[in-house]
């Protein structure tokens, strides 16, 4: 299959930033890990199965941030105050810190650095036809709808709701339709603009500026 300039040079962008930042950061990798493993008990990492290009599961790597059994306990949608987030996983949120592994499947080929966020496979299972094209590509690290997300979601969710219905009925279809817009437009200077939009958004939430 040829592969176009564009998609050339997103993945080599890919590739050299998902390097930079493991490496960059492999200090604070190696203290996350440290605090992971005894922080509580359970594994470091975490392998979220996620449905990606072409409908594919694969494992998202993250720090683990939840307690060991959260899967039985509890669905794949996690809301603020979730009792299953440990203490060193609220840390790690917050920071974004537990994100960092995700960079381990730019380079394997799994993930890019800006697509459509992947989903739980049994949330994909109930996308309409149109929601599946999301599946064209590579998901990513980040993307403009992670970002709608990211804003609306402690807003929205009240306490005490079932935060994967809510989830399902209120989030996902306005995510969605803004991966889709997106991706009808996207190119490689889109892509860094949305890079540059996660940076910005990361460090607001960090220095406590008010969302946008």
């Amino acid at each position: 299959m040829a592969v176009s300039w564009d998609g050339a040079v997103r993945r080599l962008l890919d590739l050299v930033v998902a390097a930079t930042v493991l490496i960059v950061s492999s200090p604070v990798l190696l203290v996350a890990a440290v605090a992971v493993r005894f922080g509580s008990r359970g594994p470091i990492l975490y392998g979220a199965p996620r449905s990606g290009r072409e409908g594919r599961e694969f494992r998202m790597w993250k720090f683990r941030t939840m307690v060991a059994d959260a899967a039985v306990v509890g669905g794949p949608i996690t809301a603020p105050g979730d009792p299953r987030i440990t203490r060193v996983g609220a840390i790690l949120r917050k920071t974004k810190i537990d994100e960092i592994p995700q960079f381990a499947n730019v380079i394997t080929g799994n993930m890019a650095l800006v697509g459509p966020r992947p989903e739980d496979p049994g949330i994909v299972n109930r996308y309409t036809p149109r929601q599946r094209e999301t599946l064209r590509v590579r998901p990513g690290v980040t993307s403009p709808g992670s970002l709608f997300y990211e804003r609306e979601q402690v807003a929205t969710i009240p306490a005490g709701a079932d935060a994967e219905e809510y989830y399902l009925e209120h989030l996902l279809g306005p995510k969605l339709d803004v991966e889709l817009e997106y991706l009808e437009r996207r190119t490689v200077g889109s892509d860094l603009r949305v890079l540059a939009d996660t940076v910005g958004h990361v460090l607001g939430a960090l220095l406590g500026r008010p969302r946008p």
